[in-house]
């Protein structure tokens, strides 16, 4: 029998959560994704961080109030698994499982690759797997040896991410040139829609963070304080990055598709700021790592317990450190080996999908919830005001941002459901045989 979660200790506090959320976040994606954006909107792309800010902040308000609800380890997870059931839990921990392990190997992937950029003499297939061995066999021991170990690294990183991009900020003002930032003509409500549909990406990551619920201080009010904070503070650091990047670069912003970032640093500081900003990008792939590998064995540890993924070892938790050593251990193993092998990449487009669809399911649950006798609410609760309008502007926006996803991505991730429910009717009825 798996040991009760009480074993659990709640540590992580607003700061910590907040990080954890922001550490996820904030990965390579802001690195590039100016560049991206002002070759569609050009100096009026603050529109699209405006709206896409609004779009995050209606789901993670649905995020906060489920949250505050439920507060157990498995994050996004749980949500859904307790408010509608075994079938529903079971498609989103595995969906979820397969699109964060395929992620953090490409992020894995992609700093080896800034690593071999830098220094090319050392170039190699050997040192890219000894490379892999380090960085996960590293996060894996900080995360199972105690619970303070791995959000305090998690708290580390996020400062050192967040600390050349606020200098980019700082520096970068005073070679800003506002006639960069005038609005020749204003963009269509359609350019705004599918410029915010890629942007939105560089928002996905909540639902991983969360998934150290059970082990957050006063999660009632931590958990809704922390998610809000860190909504604000992304979007307020993505809208000053863009504004320096198009005041400083102009319309060639558009031209640095690789490494707009490091540009603008070149602009400011030189070769040396290209070279910081350079590592820069490495340090922040390298906090999304850490955080998935603090977070996403939480997921396995809370399906494993709830007999879910019938895989009992995972739900074990360490008699010292009072972690979930095992689940830890075997998200890394599986991360170190889509790293190792490779040619995965195209699960990666999971990623996008499944995010947006655990959003959708989150935004239905604040509604079930609030109908549901069964899920005691107290005045400690956090409440969206307005009823449901909150969750129903979500699921609209999310159903428009779903719909202009590529085929290919529908496909796939229709496929991959139709299987996993296969796969879990067989499981259950073997179950019900033994």
């Amino acid at each position: 029998m798996p040991e009760p979660e009480k074993h659990l200790n709640r540590e992580i506090g607003v700061l910590g959560l907040s990080a954890n959320i922001i550490n996820i976040i904030i990965g390579a994606g802001i690195f590039v994704l100016p560049a991206i954006v002002a070759a569609k909107l050009g100096s009026a792309s603050i529109l699209a961080y405006l709206f896409c800010g609004i779009l995050i902040t209606l789901m993670m308000l649905c995020y906060a109030e489920v949250g505050s609800q439920i507060t157990e380890t498995g994050g996004a997870y749980t949500y859904l698994e307790k408010t509608f059931g075994d079938y529903v839990g079971f498609i989103a921990a595995i969906l979820f499982l397969i699109a964060s392990i395929s992620a953090t190997a490409a992020v894995a992937n992609a700093i080896i690759e800034v690593i071999f950029n830098l220094i090319p003499a050392i170039e190699s297939e050997v040192f890219k797997i000894g490379f892999f061995v380090f960085l996960y066999t590293g996060l894996a021991y900080i995360n199972s040896i105690g619970l303070s170990k791995g959000i305090g690294l998690v708290k580390l990183i996020t400062l050192l991410k967040l600390v050349p991009l606020l200098l980019l900020v700082i520096l970068g003002f005073k070679d800003v040139s506002f006639s960069n930032l005038v609005w020749e003509s204003s963009p269509s409500f359609e350019q705004i829609g599918s410029t915010s549909l890629i942007l939105f990406f560089a928002y996905t990551g909540s639902a991983s963070a969360l998934s150290v619920s059970g082990e957050v201080i006063n999660p009632q009010k931590t958990i809704p304080r922390a998610i809000l904070l860190s909504a604000l503070s992304i979007t307020v650091i993505y809208i000053l990055i863009q504004t320096v990047s198009q005041g400083i670069l102009g319309d060639s912003l558009a031209e640095y598709t690789e490494q707009p970032l490091a540009e603008v640093a070149a602009r400011i500081a030189g070769p040396i700021g290209f070279t910081l900003l350079t590592i820069g990008t490495a340090v922040s792939m390298f906090g999304g790592v850490s955080s998935k590998i603090l977070s996403m064995p939480r997921l396995l540890f809370a399906a494993s317990k709830d007999s879910v993924i019938p895989i009992q070892s995972l739900s074990k938790i360490h008699p010292k450190f009072n972690t979930p050593y095992v689940a830890i251990i075997v998200f890394a193993a599986l991360c170190f080996a889509f790293s190792a092998l490779g040619g995965f990449r195209q699960l990666a487009i999971l990623s996008s999908a499944t995010a947006l669809l655990i959003a959708l399911g989150i935004a239905l649950a604040a509604m079930k919830l609030r109908r549901r006798t069964d899920v005691k609410t107290t005045e400690k609760t956090f409440r969206i005001p307005g009823g449901y309008t909150v969750p129903i502007l979500s699921c609209i926006a999310i159903l428009w941002l779903l719909s202009n996803l590529s085929s290919n991505k529908l496909i796939g991730i229709g496929i991959a459901i139709l299987v996993l429910s296969l796969i879990y009717f067989v499981k259950r009825e073997l179950q019900k045989r033994t």
